[in-house]
């Protein structure tokens, strides 16, 4: 039995992964295991886990296999498995890129969250189809500290709550999930975005991602951002016929969000792998001790 692990590290406007090929899904990566690679002290760091696997050697995607063969088995920081991330779609299909799998055009991939149409381009931008935003009724809202705002619940194939603010300040440090009420509308919890405005169709936002604390960037959160501002803007794209285009500022960089007139959500922006090693599986074993 080999001692160690294949392992590569990339980001999508620097949301950040580890990432482990796994094509035939053989390796035990329990939660504890998953949130010590990604410790950025003691582990490798990153924002999540992508473990890549043949959609028909996972379980949880072997009905998605006649459609992609690759599925994006997405882990947050903590360990805990979520639906989607969009970020990490991206960097997922660089990946596969540089490994062989894939070459510049369309590719698809399966996720908890159904699965995606991919497109890298020759200058480098993946663009990933994200599907369409669902707006669940009932009203959220959102606070830190003293203040508080509305937010529209979005759900992408994860739920989001989106506030709109004057000041990204006010989202206070993010290091913990902010609290929103009431606490039955997200029972698994809840992405939070702060967002103010920089101009027209372009927005600048702040996230806390369940599970990872405030990230980088989050992909499926600048769709929800640019879901929510065009419903607020009065350009749903539903009621006027004309897709909708957001460029989405996040603290690593910038996405553009476009929504079709059919409601189909298309996210834009640059995929990086940084490097790749080992992971010694004697450290990794005692790490989850």
């Amino acid at each position: 039995m080999s001692t160690r692990i294949a392992f590569l590290k990339g980001h999508g406007t620097e949301n950040d992964f580890v990432i482990v090929p796994d094509p035939e899904n053989t390796l035990d990566l329990p939660p504890a295991a998953v949130a010590a690679l990604c410790d950025r002290r003691a582990g490798i760091g990153g924002d999540g886990l992508l473990h890549v696997v043949r959609s028909a050697a996972h379980p949880e995607a072997r009905d998605m296999a006649a459609e992609a063969e690759w599925f994006m088995d997405y882990r947050n920081g903590d360990g805990s498995v979520a639906e989607m991330c969009g970020n990490g779609v991206r960097v997922f299909a660089r990946y596969l890129q540089r490994a062989g799998h894939a070459v510049e055009g369309d590719l698809a991939v399966a996720t908890r969250g159904g699965v995606k149409t991919v497109h890298l381009a020759k200058n480098g931008d993946v663009t990933v189809g994200m599907g369409r935003a669902l707006l669940p009724e009932g009203e959220v809202t959102v606070r830190v500290g003293e203040r508080s705002w509305p937010a529209t619940h979005v759900n992408m194939g994860n739920p989001h709550a989106v506030a709109f603010v004057d000041d990204l300040a006010h989202a206070g440090d993010l290091h913990t999930a902010p609290p929103v009420a009431p606490a039955t509308a997200y029972p698994d919890g809840v992405n939070v975005e702060f967002v103010v405005d920089r101009g027209l169709g372009h927005v600048a936002m702040r996230v806390h991602e369940r599970g990872s604390g405030e990230t980088r960037s989050c992909g499926t959160g600048a769709c929800a951002v640019a879901v929510a501002a065009a419903r607020r803007d009065a350009a749903d794209p539903a009621v006027t016929g004309t897709p909708a285009t957001y460029t989405v500022d996040v603290p690593g960089g910038t996405l553009v969000i476009t929504e079709r007139s059919d409601g189909e959500i298309e996210m834009t922006g640059p995929a990086v792998i940084v490097g790749e090693g080992e992971i010694d599986l004697a450290w990794l074993e005692n790490a989850t001790r």
